[in-house]
């Protein structure tokens, strides 16, 4: 019975997390960078990508706060997800239409992608994080960031997307969402409470804060859930989140890409699985451990096997799409989409009998 019940809570936090973050957070996030004047790369590498892993990024700072040794389940979240976004949104993406991207781009964030890879497996290297490499993780992505501003200078390139047509796919993008979420009748009080909670549109700065603290009471329950839930069943938390949590975090990311990809705009969603990850590596796992460590901590313990594993697959999944749209000249069709589909599978397979071997 308990089991029922807290995997019922674990959906709803799930659903809760994406209406949260469609909805109200990205939005205001939209408008923050519009006001800012920021443009669409800057944008996407920082207020765009806060909005699509802060589920991530609180389950993270959740999982380190909460009493106990619960740090294997933030850091299992963002690698899962990780795995989650290059296997099956791109996956899914290719499956659903072919996608042409500009290489440039992929060039500079599979980079940086397998910089921040090869700086999580030297970090997880004795099992124990400290403040330098908490700060160096932040510092990484500083850097990405400014790359991002200046990488049209150094290897100058033209968006596929058709810029002009972008804010009329994302009110399409909404549509469509809404309606894919409101056939869920039982879960329309949910959806009402919501509308109370937060303000008007039009208040965007007050709808960003008031998403950051319900993100983060979300994440909260969620954290518990997966907890209590790994108890029950006897298998080890980091599992839980590489697979369950990892899926769950991601959901609302697939489904955008899956709009994105039928508007023709597959390149979109392919270049934000990868920024994305960047993000979660990099600031998503940077910035809790520094949070941590700077309180007063000497350290964080971090070694489990399967965590590592995962971090190698995880390298090995970005060499894969590297070589395979290097092979088909930037170029990722339905055939390809599926055997991304399929190791995403194999993976599974693999994490369920890590857990019970």
């Amino acid at each position: 019975m308990m089991l029922i019940i807290f995997s019922l809570l674990l959906l709803l936090s799930f659903y809760l997390l994406a209406r949260i973050c469609d909805e109200y957070f990205v939005n205001s996030l939209d408008r923050v960078s519009e006001k800012l004047k920021l443009s669409s790369d800057v944008a996407g590498a920082t207020l765009m990508a806060v909005g699509s892993s802060a589920p991530e990024l609180f389950v993270a700072i959740i999982a380190l706060l909460k009493p106990g040794d619960h740090a294997a389940i933030g850091m299992g979240a963002i690698v899962g997800s990780a795995i989650f976004n290059i296997l099956v949104i791109i996956g899914v993406t290719a499956v659903v239409r072919k996608a042409v991207l500009s290489w440039q781009p992929v060039v500079r964030d599979t980079m940086f992608y397998s910089i921040s890879i090869i700086m999580l497996v030297f970090a997880f290297r004795d099992g124990v994080i400290v403040l330098e490499e908490a700060l160096l993780f932040v510092g990484m992505y500083v850097v990405y960031v400014i790359a991002v501003f200046n990488w049209r200078r150094i290897l100058p390139y033209k968006d596929l997307d058709i810029i002009e047509e972008v804010r009329e796919h994302l009110e399409d993008q909404k549509k469509k969402k809404r309606s894919f979420w409101n056939i869920r009748t039982l879960l329309l009080p949910f959806d009402w409470l919501l509308s109370k909670i937060f303000p008007p549109a039009k208040y965007y700065y007050a709808v960003f804060f008031v998403s950051i603290i319900t993100i983060a009471g979300l994440s909260w329950v969620l954290v518990d859930s997966a907890v209590i839930i790994a108890g029950i069943l006897k298998i080890p938390e980091v599992i839980v989140a590489l697979t369950i949590i990892a899926v769950g975090t991601s959901v609302p990311d697939l489904i955008s890409s899956v709009i994105v990809a039928k508007q023709g705009r597959g390149g979109m969603a392919i270049s934000n699985a990868i920024g994305s990850n960047i993000f979660d590596i990099l600031f998503g796992l940077g910035v809790p451990w520094t949070i941590m460590l700077a309180l007063g901590q000497p350290s964080i313990v971090v070694g489990t096997t399967t965590l590592i594993s995962s971090v190698i697959l995880l390298f090995a999944t970005v060499l894969v799409i590297f070589f395979l749209l290097l092979s088909k000249r930037w170029k990722i069709g339905k055939h390809s989409g599926y055997f991304l589909i399929a190791l995403y599978l194999v993976y599974l397979l693999w994490s369920i009998l890590q857990a019970y071997s």
